[in-house]
């Protein structure tokens, strides 16, 4: 876009197809070569930084322009839209949760009491509801210049993206074959599972939602600079152990994740706002990682003593 006048759909497209592709190479030594995914996750994380700070230039800036992708992370929707988009999430909820109880039942497994159901449903349109008419409410510093009524765009794209991985996660043959790799390759791989496809494939939908990641940064900082993106690397490990997903695999949901990151991004802006300097921010932020994934291997010893 700021070198070739590329249009934003076509940038877009080129990036996520980026990410992509990048997992499949770093999947292909994890599953093929052998080498630990950590070690690979960091040394591309190092290869690439690298590569951004070359072609940006060292103190450079790319400035993002295009209002479409401004208006991801920095424009509301109308307001009316925030209140259609909890109707939907609500009855889609309470679909997909009969549909799954009745699938329950059918095959003689124990479902838990209607009443439970109900009133998951209740507190969800409850919180949503709450959540909406905060977000309605006017929060920009000068909303004569800049009006911050309503929910923002990435919410629905968030949410999409959580439904997406959710279902294929809990739903389908591959999300159980990802769980099984997780927990135990060696036995996944005697009963029938391609290890290696599941391990590529995993890093390429990883990278791709990274990708995605990364053109919501560039929407809230309308630009990217070379040093963009060193952080995230601890927010993003910090994010899944802290909601629960084990660092050892076969264990965790994607809206564990989502509630790992809202977890650390209060701590981050609320350590911001009382004045916390940010070597305490960092240094509170890694004591809550390794509180997190403490707890995590004490809970996997005693479940592995109790079996």
């Amino acid at each position: 876009m700021f070198n070739y006048g590329v249009s934003w759909p076509i940038a877009v497209i080129i990036a996520i197809l980026f990410g992509m592709l990048v997992g499949f190479l770093v999947g292909l030594l994890v599953a093929k070569v052998g080498i630990p995914s950590f070690v690979v996750t960091l040394a591309a994380f190092l290869a690439f930084q690298g590569l951004q700070l070359v072609v940006i230039g060292r103190g450079g800036l790319i400035g993002i322009d295009a209002p479409v992708i401004l208006a991801i992370m920095n424009k509301p929707m109308p307001l009316i839209f925030g209140w259609i988009l909890l109707v939907i999430v609500f009855v889609l909820y309470v679909l997909t949760s009969l549909i799954s109880r009745r699938q329950r039942s059918a095959s003689g497994q124990a479902s838990k009491p209607i009443s439970i159901l109900i009133a998951k449903s209740l507190t969800l349109l409850i919180v949503g509801a709450g959540v909406v008419t905060f977000l309605n409410q006017e929060r920009g510093a000068n909303p004569a210049v800049t009006s911050l009524k309503g929910v923002p765009w990435v919410v629905p794209i968030v949410l999409i993206l959580l439904a997406a991985g959710t279902f294929v996660l809990n739903r389908t043959k591959f999300g159980r074959h990802v769980y099984a790799v997780g927990g135990n390759a060696e036995a996944a791989r005697r009963a029938g599972i391609r290890v290696d496809r599941v391990r590529i494939t995993v890093f390429m939908i990883s990278s791709t939602f990274a990708g995605i990641a990364g053109i919501l940064l560039a929407s809230r900082q309308a630009s990217v600079d070379a040093a963009a993106g060193r952080s995230i690397v601890l927010n993003a490990i910090a994010a899944a152990v802290v909601g629960g997903v084990s660092l050892f695999g076969g264990r965790g949901r994607l809206s564990d994740a989502v509630i790992g990151g809202f977890v650390i991004a209060i701590i981050d802006n609320g350590l911001g706002l009382i004045g916390l300097a940010s070597g305490l921010n960092l240094a509170v932020t890694g004591a809550v990682l390794l509180l997190a994934a403490t707890a995590d291997a004490i809970s996997r010893r005693k479940s592995r003593a109790g079996s």
